[in-house]
């Protein structure tokens, strides 16, 4: 017995030093409800817990630099920084709500080598980023965010499709399908793009993105072929191919020729950017989560009230087709000027030149079809602003020389186009243009993008981003904008900021009689669902995409959507489920907007009016009409009253979609 107790002590002896060296915390969200539970011993892990149980068992994070790990195994947490925010956020671009509040409690991890790990816990979320104070460049070699999931938990990933070579690999332009699976069946070979969405059996969804990216990869997971994800990042690129003027996309697209061992090369004393774990109860909690424009960094003009969103009457959707005109259509002054008129006649603040304007390479040289100056003078009289397309490797050639002139022109703003990629030289460009644009008070609508990271928070004059499978694919295919996907967008996408859709089609189709036709495009799905998406897709910058002729056929339809704003007060969640159905209601002053839509399947769902104020209200609602499974044009006009008692059942066709505005 006494030999057993001897060697008893003698391994609790042995054990001793590495359970003294093992450092734990917690930190709690405000409510209660969330906790993130800390564990550093040689390797830094972390659990997260709600509502007493856990829904991450562990998720690992570390640094690798070119001459070291952090934390390493011999750090050591010295000091420990708490604190506690709640305070009030006035966006100057309100996405979803013109008051955000900001709420969370800090724990800054204090380690003895030059780096600290913040850790906030919101009621919604859980986030934490590494901050270095090394005095010279840094090399990352990689960083490691490893997570393990509960057995059996579901993932929603949209995975990169570039072949796995040097030049393709990377290329991205977050326009993928998103795919419901088993976390445990995405393989090795499967790379998935944030935001990426996870069901957590009986606990709700757990989204995971990021915020504040900045002079960094974007982040992405791989799978193991289990329950585990980790994380991995496009390389920084060290050469890329020469591109032959004359051969395709010479002017837009740039593609690796090779690549370093390593992620980034970056200051030694900066913070890096927010890994997000954002939790849902329901899935129509996703819809108001503003946790990734409250991570990045605050805004920095200081003069922002030339800062204009609005509606935008576009033209390459629609193939500049108009008709009932005695010029010939096309890419020519006239053509513009038509969508010039269009727009002043429905108040809507801009139109965008497109894709043709200009001689290739060259944004100063304008095409002789075109009188520049005479289109900025007839818009201006007329209240209309115009935005004017580039591709980004053009402008990156020629920034300074074409941003100046497009202000002496005065221009509104630039649509950009084509980066396809998030390596750390693509990150900063975007940086780039953003502060460029904005010292010639120009707004920037980033196309072919990676997924937003906030930066429309730090360069409000930002208003949108692309990166996603937006309805011009449906000038080519019938695989991507379904209404499954337009049902799935909102708690997965739109969750990292706003998105480019660019709805608005007037020919809409069920699935049996859709084609895709590239000058006269349809849209998958009613018509009332192209109406809903105004209301529920996040927009500051939101497209007409359909033609001037065919939107003054449909009259009441276009006075829908030049009535809705692009920007709002308050975002109310009235339910729905991923890849099912969405509905939301939306205030803009006194007025309030509902929208709803459902995937291939008809639905009933019922609306909610408690969010209205006390009185009864006049309501103008557009539904689904009784033959719009045959023919998805088919929509019904209502006009009723109704008061924050009542109750509506709506009836949603396959592809189906409601849209209403309250007075």
């Amino acid at each position: 017995m006494r030999k057993i107790i001897i060697l008893f002590i003698a391994f609790v002896c042995f054990l001793l030093p590495e359970m003294l060296l093992a450092q734990q915390f917690q930190l709690s969200s405000p409510d209660g409800r969330l906790q993130v539970k800390i564990h550093y011993d040689k390797t830094l892990s972390f659990s997260i817990v709600k509502n007493e149980q856990t829904i991450i068992p562990s998720a690992t994070i570390a640094m690798k630099l070119a001459n070291a790990t952090i934390p390493g195994e011999n750090d050591k947490i010295n000091k420990t920084v708490t604190h506690t925010v709640n305070e009030l956020v006035h966006p100057v671009v309100p996405v979803k709500n013109s008051t955000i509040q900001d709420n969370y409690n800090e724990l800054i991890l204090q380690f003895n080598d030059h780096f600290n790990i913040i850790f906030r816990a919101y009621n919604d979320a859980i986030a934490y980023r590494f901050q270095t104070d090394f005095p010279d460049s840094i090399i990352v070699q990689n960083e490691k965010f490893n997570i393990a999931l509960p057995a059996d938990a579901e993932a929603w990933p949209a995975f990169i499709t570039g072949k796995d070579n040097v030049h393709d690999k990377w290329m991205n332009p977050y326009e993928h399908i998103y795919q419901k699976m088993q976390v445990r069946n995405i393989n090795e070979n499967k790379i998935a793009q944030l935001p990426l969405l996870i069901g957590l059996n009986q606990q709700g969804k757990l989204l995971i993105t990021e915020s504040d990216l900045y002079d960094y990869p974007g982040l992405y997971f791989e799978g193991t072929g289990s329950d585990k994800l980790q994380s991995v990042f496009p390389p920084r690129v060290k050469s890329n191919v020469q591109n032959i003027r004359g051969q395709g996309g010479w002017d837009r697209t740039l593609h690796p020729a090779s690549v370093y061992d390593d992620i980034a090369k970056t200051k030694g004393t900066r913070s890096f950017p927010w890994r997000i774990l954002a939790v849902a109860d329901r899935d129509d909690q996703l819809l108001d989560n503003e946790i990734v424009y409250k991570l990045a960094e605050p805004n920095r003009i200081q003069n922002s009230a030339w800062i204009k969103p609005g509606l935008v009457a576009w033209d390459w959707w629609n193939d500049w087709n108009i008709t009932g005109v005695d010029f010939h259509a096309g890419i020519n002054t006239d053509t513009y000027k038509y969508y010039i008129d269009f727009a002043s006649r429905n108040h809507l603040p801009y139109i965008i030149m497109d894709e043709g304007w200009y001689e290739l390479g060259n944004l100063t040289q304008v095409k002789p079809v075109i009188n520049m100056q005479e289109l900025v003078q007839y818009a201006g009289k007329r209240n209309v602003g115009i935005i004017l397309w580039c591709s980004w490797l053009t402008l990156d050639h020629q920034m300074e020389e074409a941003l100046n002139l497009f202000r002496q022109w005065g221009i509104k703003g630039i649509k950009v186009d084509f980066m396809d990629r998030d390596d750390q030289a693509m990150v900063n460009f975007y940086w780039q243009c953003a502060a460029s644009a904005a010292k010639h008070h120009l707004l920037v609508d980033f196309h072919g993008a990676h997924k937003p990271t906030g930066l429309n928070r730090t360069y409000p004059n930002v208003v949108n981003f692309e990166g996603v499978p937006g309805l011009e694919q449906d000038k080519w295919t019938d695989s991507l904008t379904t209404p499954t996907m337009a049902v799935t967008l909102p708690y997965i996408r739109m969750f990292a900021g706003p998105m480019d859709y660019t709805p608005g089609a007037m020919r809409n189709a069920q699935k049996k009689d859709f084609r895709p036709i590239n000058d006269n495009p349809m849209s998958l799905g009613t018509r009332c669902q192209q109406l809903a998406m105004y209301v529920i897709f996040d927009a500051p910058l939101q497209m007409l995409s359909d033609n001037p002729t065919t939107y003054e056929k449909n009259k009441e339809c276009l006075d829908f959507i030049a009535g809705v704003p692009t920007t709002w007060d308050q975002t109310i969640p009235l339910g729905g489920e991923v890849g099912e159905y969405v509905a939301l209601a939306r205030r803009k002053g006194t007025k309030y907007f509902v929208g709803a839509m459902t995937n291939w399947h008809a639905r009933d769902i019922t609306i909610d009016f408690s969010f209205l104020p006390a009185g009864t209200h006049p309501i103008i609602i557009f539904q689904d009409g009784v033959n719009a499974d045959r023919n998805g044009t088919d929509f019904k006009k209502v006009e009723k009253t109704v008061t924050r008692n009542d109750k509506l059942t709506i009836h949603l066709a396959p592809g189906g979609g409601w849209a209403a505005r309250i007075e």
